[in-house]
């Protein structure tokens, strides 16, 4: 099998997963649900194999990678449409705490074991499982969890404390570029960017790896420079 051969099935591979992947959607890792990690696996595996076969037999791996494909997009049509069918495809929320009450038999059922569930509540900063009124596992398998109202931090609410918007940071500059849309979206322009710059020293955009504008017009920059005073070092390593 020659060099050619071998990079033109990797670049077929490398690229019928691309288009597919973005055919099917984007999530995060951590909102799979098993069953969405499997294929996931499968449809990597698959490609690979087109890349690495050996045996001139990369359409019929072509045609199988398409009808995976095809069979992912048609299951998530049918999770769209069908609430039972989501449930059997996805799974279901399970239960796990209640009113602080571990509930073996729903921890049995779904072959989880009270050192994990300890892991996930320590995870998000609940130590105390009577503090719990409920803790429930998700189909992608991170635990969600209700603390009971007494134990809640304070809020703003509770107190009556009128607070201000607090909108998203606008991008300015990203590794230095303007991002010229964003300017004009907050009716700016580029010499008002470059007078905040002056401000604070700036004036080559390459040193520039982040410049942002919040909803109470705050400017925040960032520089490649950033003349810290000593090395932060959160690492076992004995000093030098």
């Amino acid at each position: 099998m020659s060099l050619v051969e071998i990079a033109v099935q990797t670049f077929l591979a490398f690229f019928s997963i691309f288009i597919y992947a973005r055919l099917l959607g984007r999530q995060q890792v951590s909102q799979l649900t098993f069953f969405e990690y499997v294929t996931g696996i499968t449809f990597g595996s698959i490609a690979a194999t087109i890349a690495t076969d050996v045996n001139q037999r990369t359409l019929t791996h072509f045609i199988g990678l398409t009808l995976f494909a095809a069979l992912t997009y048609l299951m998530q049509i049918i999770s769209l449409q069908s609430r039972p069918a989501r449930k059997v495809i996805e799974g279901e929320p399970v239960v796990m705490i209640k009113n602080g009450q571990i509930l073996e038999k729903n921890m049995g059922t779904t072959h989880y074991n009270l050192d994990e569930l300890r892991m996930q509540l320590r995870s998000k900063g609940y130590f105390n499982i009577g503090d719990v009124e409920y803790a429930v596992m998700e189909p992608n398998g991170q635990l969600s969890v209700l603390v009971k109202s007494q134990k809640r931090p304070v809020t703003p609410e509770d107190l009556q404390v009128d607070t201000d918007f607090e909108g998203l940071e606008t991008e300015l500059i990203m590794d230095g570029e303007i991002i010229f849309q964003n300017l004009n979206q907050l009716n700016l322009d580029l010499p008002w960017l470059k007078k905040q710059l002056e401000q604070k020293n700036v004036t080559d955009l390459n040193q520039v790896v982040f410049a942002g504008l919040d909803s109470q017009g705050n400017f925040y920059l960032d520089t490649r420079n950033d003349n810290q005073v000593g090395k932060a070092d959160i690492s076992d390593k004995p000093p030098d």
